[in-house]
C-alpha cells in the first residue's frame, strides 16, 4: 500500500516505563474501505532497526462485491513485507510476480532500484467477501543494497519455524528467536516474530538485536508490571532483557503481539510517498521517472495506477535510536 493513504499519527498521552524506551499510539484512519493504524514513521520515533513503516490493516468486514484495490505504485531503495492475520491479498508486480497472500505467510519484496507493484481483493472473493486483518511493513535496505535489482521472495506458512511450549507459541517471520531461525534472507540484520501468550504465560525477549519494539495485536499483555491494549508499539531500551506475560482478563483470550526490529542503518533514511532512500536526491528522481512513466508496468495490471502526488515534495528525515549528526 502507498505512503499516502493514512497521515503519520498523533502519539498519545501514555507514559513509558522503565522497560520501554518510547510508547506510540497509533492514531485511526478511516479509508472508507477498512481502518488503518499507521504506528511509524511516528513523531516520536521514526525507525526501529531497518523498519521505517508499520501499519496495521483493520480487522475490516468486506461484504459481497467490496475488497481493496490498491493500482499500481512504485517504491525504490526498500523492502516491504506483507503479514496476513485473516483474509487474502491478491499481489501482482512488475516481476511478474502473481500470487495470493495468505495468512501466516512471507512476503518479501525487494524493490531495490525500482519496483511496481497492486495489492487487490481477487474476484473470487469479492464474490464471498471475507475479513481482512494484518500488517503491511517497510524495511530499508543498507546503502550497498539500495540499488539491488528488485526481487520478491515468498514462504508460505508451513516453510516457518514455530515454537509452542509453556503456553507461548511462535513463528519466526525474519531473523533468529525462541531457539529457531526463520529461511527469509533479509538484506540487513532484520528480527520479525508473530507470538501468542496464553493467561498467564510468558515469553522472554531477549537483546539479541540492537533495536527491538513490539506491536500488541490482540488481548492484554504485562511488561514489568504494567498493562498494555492492543494497537500500541512499544520500543524497547536496548540491551535491556523483558518478560511479556499475558494478562488474564477473565475471557481467558490469548495474548498477541509482534516482536520486530533489527539492527538500525548506517545513516538515517529519507521517505516521501512510497520512496526510501539515503539520498534526498534520489526520492526526487525517482518521483520524476514515475512522473514520465519510466518505470516497468505490472502485467497483467496495466491499465491503471496511482499518480504521484503533486508540488514539491516534502521529504522527511527518519532515523531510530541512533543519532545520525
Amino acid at each position: 500500500m502507498s505512503w499516502s493513504p493514512c497521515p503519520d499519527p498523533v502519539p498519545g498521552d501514555a507514559e513509558s516505563v522503565d522497560a520501554i524506551e518510547t510508547l506510540i499510539v497509533p492514531r485511526a484512519v478511516d479509508l472508507g474501505e477498512m481502518e488503518v493504524r499507521r504506528a511509524l514513521p511516528s513523531e516520536k520515533r521514526q525507525m526501529v532497526g531497518p523498519f521505517i513503516f508499520f501499519d496495521q490493516m483493520g480487522p475490516a468486514e468486506f461484504l459481497t462485491d467490496q475488497g481493496i484495490d490498491v493500482r499500481p505504485h512504485p517504491h525504490i531503495n526498500l523492502a516491504t513485507l506483507t503479514y496476513l492475520f485473516e483474509g487474502q491479498i491478491h499481489h501482482r508486480d512488475s516481476l511478474g510476480t502473481d500470487l495470493a497472500i495468505e495468512p501466516g505467510a512471507v512476503n518479501w519484496m525487494k524493490a531495490g532500484k525500482g519496483i511496481v507493484h497492486s495489492e487487490r481483493t481477487s474476484p473470487e472473493r469479492k464474490k464471498t467477501g471475507q475479513r481482512l486483518f494484518g500488517l503491511q511493513t517497510w524495511m530499508a535496505l543498507p546503502e550497498n543494497e539500495e540499488e539491488s535489482d528488485p526481487d520478491f521472495m515468498h514462504h508460505g506458512k508451513t516453510d516457518l519455524p514455530t515454537v509452542d511450549a509453556d503456553g507461548l507459541t511462535a513463528r519466526l517471520i525474519a531473523g533468529s528467536a525462541f531457539g529457531v531461525t526463520s529461511p527469509l534472507k533479509t538484506a540487513s540484520d532484520t528480527l520479525y516474530a508473530d507470538i501468542t501468550l496464553a493467561p498467564g504465560a510468558k515469553a522472554p525477549i531477549v537483546a539479541n538485536t540492537e533495536e527491538r519494539a513490539l506491536y500488541t495485536i490482540r488481548g492484554k499483555i504485562d511488561v514489568s508490571g504494567d498493562t498494555f491494549e492492543p494497537g500500541q508499539l512499544l520500543v524497547l531500551r536496548p540491551g535491556d532483557e523483558v518478560t511479556v506475560k499475558g494478562v488474564d482478563d477473565g475471557t481467558g483470550d490469548h495474548a498477541r503481539f509482534m516482536l520486530f526490529g533489527g539492527a538500525p542503518m548506517e545513516g538515517p533514511r529519507y521517505i516521501w510517498w512510497n520512496f526510501v532512500s539515503s539520498r534526498k536526491d534520489r526520492i526526487e528522481q525517482a518521483r520524476e521517472e514515475w512522473r514520465r512513466g519510466r518505470f516497468e508496468t505490472v502485467p497483467g495490471d496495466e491499465e491503471e495506477f496511482i499518480p504521484a502526488p503533486e508540488g514539491k515534495p516534502k521529504i522527511m528525515r527518519a532515523e531510530g535510536g541512533v543519532f545520525y549528526p
